[in-house]
């Protein structure tokens, strides 16, 4: 993620902002151009700071403040790139699913921003084209089995519950998991969504069998395996969570996970000029800085070799502040080499969004 600037006062600006506190310019996000703009009323619509010369206007879900993202007039579209993928959205009516709603919105947009910067087809239900990616907002029903979040065939069940601090505080902690976050779930079920995009339909079973397992072993015994008897003592060594010895399909998803969590994370980096200079130790004196674009990465060494010196230092920051540490996860070789597998996926599903041909062997050319 970046940050932003007004194009009126130059006020510094965050991804959620609706509006600039310095010049009072209603803001909206031009995910054609990849800026948070300053823009102002021209009768029905707007122009953008940014981008003068075009006309835009909010997407639907604005009048419900559940939406800071605008469509080019021209493409002639009421819901922005973002809220397309949307199929259900639980009753806003209500109070208390107006909230979570929002707040799932909020995760949603951040998620759709990574895939707009890592390049990744996402078809939405009204493309027309094969393999949309589609969302479920979805509250439990009255009477009724609970909602659970998954994927099922390119649709993403996101439940409101998980939304509820609370709630989704104590699954985690009933759960034993180190970490639980509305966002969290979005990257991991739309890595489910990618595994039969460029995984599955893409002719790269032999490939990922090789490095994840056969994911052709039985799922729901799986499950039950998990959850009664845990994972292996040593799933550190080989897995980047214990949820992710459960199954080939979710040691995946958890690993494309850290995936989209470490280039978003190193970009934000990037933006504010974090670097790491321990005064003591073995790396005493050399600094470690973001001066590359993490979603163009050349190779996942480059990623990795920032990533654990600043997750070092945050995790640091957080124990100061008698908080757990923002990243409790420990990367071991194995699992570098599973998300090398990751982001070389993830390169040539860029090249074949492009229309470009595409290498068949796992790379980390970028």
């Amino acid at each position: 993620m970046q940050i932003f600037q007004c194009q009126s006062c130059a006020q510094r600006l965050y991804f959620e902002n609706t509006l600039c506190e310095r010049c009072g310019h209603t803001l909206g996000y031009l995910p054609d151009a990849g800026m948070l703009s300053a823009v102002e009323a021209d009768g029905a619509e707007w122009i953008a700071l940014a981008r003068p010369d075009s006309r835009y206007r909010f997407c639907r879900n604005w009048e419900e403040k559940g939406c800071n993202w605008m469509v080019d007039v021209a493409e002639g579209q009421d819901f922005c790139a973002a809220c397309r993928h949307n199929r259900i959205i639980p009753d806003i009516s209500l109070p208390e699913n107006r909230q979570n709603w929002l707040k799932i919105e909020g995760a949603k947009r951040r998620l759709i921003y990574s895939l707009i910067r890592l390049g990744l087809p996402h078809p939405t239900l009204a493309s027309g084209e094969p393999g949309p990616l589609v969302f479920d907002f979805l509250a439990d029903p009255p009477e009724g089995p609970h909602v659970l979040t998954g994927h099922d065939n390119g649709v993403i069940t996101i439940a409101l519950k998980e939304a509820d601090d609370a709630q989704r505080e104590a699954a985690r902690a009933s759960m034993g998991e180190l970490y639980r976050t509305l966002l969290g779930h979005f990257r991991h079920e739309i890595g489910h969504y990618y595994w039969d995009k460029l995984v599955r339909d893409r002719g790269e079973l032999d490939s990922f069998r090789a490095l994840f397992g056969d994911e052709r072993a039985d799922y729901s015994a799986a499950l039950l395996r998990h959850y009664g008897e845990g994972a292996p003592e040593d799933w550190r060594e080989n897995y980047v969570s214990a949820y992710a010895t459960m199954h080939p399909w979710e040691d995946w998803a958890e690993t494309w996970t850290h995936y989209l969590h470490i280039v978003d994370a190193l970009e934000m980096a990037g933006a504010f000029g974090v670097s790491v200079n321990p005064e003591v130790g073995d790396e005493a004196g050399v600094e470690t800085k973001v001066a590359f674009d993490p979603y163009r990465a050349r190779d996942v060494d480059a990623l990795i070799e920032v990533w654990l010196p600043l997750t070092y230092a945050i995790n640091s920051l957080n124990r100061t502040m008698g908080v757990p540490d923002l990243y409790p996860f420990v990367i071991a070789p194995a699992v570098v080499e599973k998300l090398r597998y990751v982001h070389a996926v993830v390169v040539r599903g860029r090249v074949f969004a492009a229309g470009q041909a595409a290498p068949k062997t796992p790379s980390d050319g970028a």
